[in-house]
C-alpha cells in the first residue's frame, strides 16, 4: 500500500467517526433524517459526478448497473440499522461493534457456507473480536445483558456489522473489477437510497419537516461528510489498494469513535470499553491476516 492510500484511509477513519458522531445526535429522527442527509448527499456531490459523466470515460455495463442497484439497497439497510441502533444504544458501544463485527462474520460465513477450514490466527482473532465486543457492550460486568436494553446495541451492532461486510465487497468489486469511478458509485446509490425513501416524505411531508426541525444542519454535516469518507476509501482501493489491508485500517475509526461518545456526548466508556474497541481491532487485524 502506497502511502498516499495510508493517508486516504486513516483520514476518511476520522471523517467517518466524526459524521456518525452527527449520525449519534440526530437518532430520534429516524428514517426522515437518512432522507434528508441523502438528499444532502445527492444535491452536494451532483456537479463531481456530472463532470464524470461528462468525460465520457465511463461504460455503463448491465452488470455495472445491477452492482449500483445492489450497492444502494444494501447502503440503504445499513442507514436504517445504525439509525434505529444509536436510537437505542450509546455510541461508544453501537459503533465498535459494528466496525468490528464485518470482518468477524465474514470470517465466519467462509467457514461455514464456503467451507474454508480456519486458521490458529483466524480462530484467535474471532475470539478476540467476540472479547473485545463483550467488554464494549458490558464494561467487565456481565449483568449488564440482564438489564433491560442491554443487549440492544450489540444486536443492532451486529446487524450493522453484516450489512458493513456486504457492501465492502459489493462496493470493492464495482471499483476494481467493473472499473466505476468510486463517487459515481455513491452518488448513483445514494440517489437509489432517496427515491427509496421519498414515499415515506410523501406520505406526510408536514409531519416529516416537522421532525427535522433543529436538525437540518446536522443532516447537512452528515451529507457532506459520509460519502466522502466512503469515497476515500474507494478511492484507495482504486489506486491498488489490496481490500485485505484497507479493511482492518479503517477499524482504527471504533477508537476515534468510542473517544468522541466519551468526550463529546459524554458516554460512560471507562478503561474496560476502551480496552474493549483496542482488543477488537487485534482481532479484526488477525482476521485480515489470517
Amino acid at each position: 500500500m502506497t502511502l498516499a492510500s495510508l493517508l486516504l484511509v486513516i483520514l476518511a477513519s476520522f471523517i467517518h467517526a466524526s459524521w456518525n458522531l452527527l449520525a449519534k445526535r440526530a437518532a430520534p429522527v429516524g428514517p426522515v433524517f437518512v432522507f434528508a442527509y441523502n438528499l444532502v448527499a445527492c444535491a452536494a456531490y451532483a456537479p463531481w459526478v456530472l463532470y464524470r459523466l461528462a468525460e465520457g470515460t465511463l461504460a455503463w455495463t448491465p452488470e455495472g448497473v445491477g452492482f449500483v442497484f445492489l450497492s444502494g439497497i444494501i447502503h440503504l439497510a445499513y442507514s436504517l440499522c445504525l439509525q434505529r441502533g444509536y436510537q437505542v444504544a450509546e455510541l461508544s458501544v453501537v459503533y465498535p461493534v459494528a466496525r468490528g463485527t464485518g470482518p468477524m462474520l465474514s470470517t465466519i460465513g467462509a467457514i461455514l457456507i464456503l467451507g474454508e477450514a480456519p486458521t490458529g490466527q483466524g480462530l484467535a482473532g474471532l475470539a478476540l473480536v467476540v472479547i473485545g465486543i463483550g467488554l464494549i457492550a458490558t464494561q467487565a460486568d456481565l449483568t449488564a445483558f440482564r438489564r433491560p436494553g442491554g443487549q440492544a446495541g450489540v444486536r443492532w451492532g451486529t446487524a450493522t456489522g453484516g450489512l458493513i461486510a456486504s457492501y465492502t465487497v459489493v462496493d470493492a468489486y464495482a471499483v476494481k473489477a467493473l472499473g466505476i469511478a468510486p463517487v459515481v458509485l455513491d452518488w448513483f446509490s445514494n440517489l437509489l437510497r432517496f427515491f427509496l425513501l421519498l414515499p415515506l416524505m410523501l406520505a406526510n411531508p408536514n409531519r416529516a419537516f416537522e421532525r427535522m426541525r433543529g436538525f437540518w444542519w446536522i443532516a447537512i454535516g452528515v451529507g457532506l461528510l459520509s460519502p466522502l469518507s466512503y469515497i476515500l476509501v474507494l478511492a484507495a482501493l482504486t489506486a491498488g489498494a489490496p481490500l485485505s489491508l484497507v479493511a482492518p485500517m479503517r477499524e482504527m475509526s471504533m477508537m476515534v469513535g468510542a473517544l468522541m461518545g466519551m468526550v463529546i456526548l459524554r458516554e460512560t466508556v471507562g478503561p474496560w470499553r476502551l480496552a474493549g474497541c483496542a482488543i477488537l481491532v487485534g482481532g479484526v487485524i488477525l482476521l485480515s491476516a489470517s
